[in-house]
């Protein structure tokens, strides 16, 4: 008898008429290639591969259904017949696959980055500029009849259904919370009538599109705002989104606003599946549970303990359109797993970029690296440097049908991973290691740990790729032979004792990961830490913050005035900001190093003077590039290419050493798709 993985999360389940083979939702996901001028294939191939992967059901990327909804003023929209004519193209792509996709109706409101955006209440969002207009009593009218229109046109399209966006701040959530509904008529004031825009909604398409055409509406069960909804509303909106209509709910977390963190790497996995338990068994129709579910195993142990009918992952999908696949395989070994990062995802669309995958750079551009394509001519190949860049180099590179051998002079693969999984927070790189070991051995890598590469084993390779890494940026300073002066490397590693009173020296990502891990207690709730009222009884879910006397006395100091660590991820960097500044971190900005003297660090700061005395300094003062190899290989006119640190160091992370690694292994030899 054949054995069973995941039995909870691979049994079927129905979502109104649709039969679904297993329990698992791709979540929407904005990608930016709704905006592209060729967008609508590549986004084909893009959910096509995930349909492939054997997801149960795909929800696109938010569409508005006018032009005030849009998220910017190019935004994707489902308003006439020509938008339905053009995203044909998808649906028809995901049905080859043997898929089900829904479009999800997304409505900015306030969230809407352009000047004709549009709210309940006339009140501007703090993470807008455009302050919004108060819809009248026609607009909300005319507003309710754009979302029926485009669920008509979805139809057209030859979606399965829609997912109507009721949560994360957007439009609909407006309606429902005090926090942004300040209306006295039908749709202001008390909770009933608060909530009668998304019922309105929901009947109004339901009779539209008939029953044969599923309707997902995804409900913020925990706004994370002072004046969101409580746990009884919740209840009450959501047995009258039933009632309405829809033949699912799904789960929303916190606004965008809100000063939470939902989806990064420092939420626990599962965080939030709580939320969606209190609601089983007041409403009869299925319910789906989100947020941090980037594993089979999370996602299966919500189904058994009975969090949800149904799981979502989202960014997931972007790095392993196979994970269903995998799973149902029993290799979860082979899984390229979500490590939470945002930052080639959320962070690119914030830049109107292409949303992709720091561990998959071939997410949303599945056209440009095939991943089907051999290399016309297999070549030998050395990799030197088993980090980030290289471990991405070597894996593709034989992939595309390279004899690949990878030289590591330390005793284990990861590099720069290595230290990154210490940071709290970061633990998820232990499963990116994970997935480039199983990686390395099924496409039969030769790897060479402990091996120093040189000129003469490297001789006998056709090319040679530089993946050596960086070394520490040394920092100069008189009195700096002390030893009390340490590397980030030797503080990561745990190598000595570390004080009660350190400055750290410089303060991009790697001076705020030493502060944090520097600071972090094992038995710290995440939930007390950031005010999360797990009973949901307190309004919009939040309670007073618990914070801890932290354990060391920290200073973070960086030579350039402003803000200090503005060179954070945009999505992710206010909450390296506040969780240190939780902890009582002081920062330095525009400063000027003089001495050590005395267990002083002496500085000027605004001008000033000072002496601040310490136990440690943590230097943290960026990196050069390491490339002992070059030019002995170049003398010995030996083709090689240098990919990340070792090409350039300034603005290195993990993002941009994969993404280099596939770069090269693409461009080393000529390739065409099988």
């Amino acid at each position: 008898m054949q054995q069973t993985f995941y039995p909870n999360l691979l049994s079927p389940i129905r979502i109104g008429p649709l039969e679904l083979p297993n329990r698992v939702l791709m979540g929407s996901m904005h990608t930016g290639l709704e905006e592209e001028k060729d967008g609508m294939e590549r986004l084909a191939t893009f959910y096509a591969e995930r349909a492939q992967g054997g997801v149960g059901l795909i929800v696109t990327g938010g569409i508005s259904p006018n032009l005030e909804g849009a998220l910017g003023p190019n935004g994707a929209r489902m308003q006439r017949k020509r938008h339905a004519r053009k995203h044909r193209v998808i649906t028809e792509a995901v049905h080859a696959e043997g898929g089900k996709i829904l479009m999800q109706i997304l409505h900015g409101g306030r969230y809407s980055y352009h000047p004709f955006n549009v709210a309940p209440s006339a009140i501007k969002a703090p993470i807008n500029r455009f302050k919004p207009r108060k819809l009248n009593s026609l607009g909300i009218k005319r507003t309710i009849r754009a979302y029926v229109r485009s669920a008509r046109l979805a139809k057209e399209a030859g979606y399965d259904g829609i997912e109507i966006m009721g949560s994360e701040g957007y439009l609909i959530n407006q309606f429902i919370a005090k926090e942004t509904n300040k209306r006295t008529d039908e749709y202001g004031g008390s909770f009933e009538n608060r909530m009668r825009f998304p019922i309105e909604i929901i009947k109004g398409i339901r009779s539209e599109v008939g029953n044969d055409f599923a309707i997902i509406y995804r409900l913020s069960m925990l706004d994370l705002m002072s004046e969101g909804s409580n746990w009884e509303e919740v209840v009450t909106l959501a047995k009258a989104v039933e009632k309405a209509g829809a033949d699912a709910i799904n789960t929303g977390i916190g606004w965008h606003e809100a000063r939470i963190p939902t989806i990064a790497t420092l939420v626990p996995r599962g965080g939030f599946t709580f939320v969606t338990r209190k609601l089983m068994g007041k409403v009869d129709i299925p319910l789906i549970t989100t947020n941090r579910l980037n594993t089979p195993e999370a996602c299966e142990e919500a189904l058994e303990s009975g969090c949800a009918d149904m799981v979502s992952m989202a960014r997931p999908f972007l790095a392993d359109p196979e994970i269903v696949k995998k799973a149902a395989m029993g290799v979860p070994q082979a899984i390229n797993t979500c490590i939470g990062c945002n930052q080639a995802c959320l962070d690119h669309i914030f830049k109107r970029k292409v949303a992709s995958c720091l561990v998959n750079p071939r997410a949303s551009h599945e056209s440009k690296w095939p991943i089907d394509a051999q290399a016309n001519e297999a070549k030998q190949v050395a990799v030197v440097g088993a980090g980030p860049a290289g471990l991405s180099a070597a894996t593709e590179l034989a992939r595309l049908g390279h004899e690949v051998t990878l030289f590591e002079r330390g005793p284990e693969i990861g590099g720069q991973f290595n230290l990154a999984k210490r940071i709290p927070g970061k633990q998820e790189f232990y499963e990116t290691l994970r997935y480039f070991r199983y990686q390395l051995d099924q496409l039969q890598v030769n790897v060479k740990l402990e091996t120093e590469a040189n000129t003469e084993n490297l001789r006998v390779f056709d090319h040679v790729i530089l993946a050596s890494g960086v070394s520490p940026r040394p920092w100069q300073i008189d009195g700096m032979d002390k030893t009390s002066v340490v590397n980030y490397i030797d503080v990561i590693n745990q190598k000595g004792t570390i004080g009660k009173r350190v400055i750290i020296i410089g303060a991009g990502g790697i001076g705020f990961d030493v502060a944090d891990f520097l600071l972090h207690e094992g038995n710290e709730s995440f939930y007390a830490k950031w005010g999360i009222d797990k009973t949901l009884e307190s309004r919009g879910g939040l309670r007073e913050e618990q914070d801890s006397e932290p354990k060391r006395e920290i200073h973070l100091f960086q030579r350039s005035p402003g803000k200090v660590g503005a060179s954070l991820g945009k999505t992710t960097g206010w909450i390296h900001r506040l969780n240190l500044k939780k902890a009582k971190v002081q920062m330095h900005s525009g400063v000027t190093y003089h001495k050590i003297a005395d267990g002083q660090l002496i500085y000027t700061e605004n001008g000033q003077k000072q002496a601040l005395p310490y136990d440690q300094i943590v230097v943290c003062a960026g990196q050069v590039p390491y490339h002992p190899l070059s030019e002995k290989l170049a003398n010995l006119n030996i083709p090689h290419t240098l990919i990340g640190g070792a090409r350039e160091a300034r603005k290195l992370d993990a993002q941009r050493a994969i993404l280099e690694g596939i770069e090269a292994a693409y461009a080393l030899a000529p390739w065409s798709r099988d």
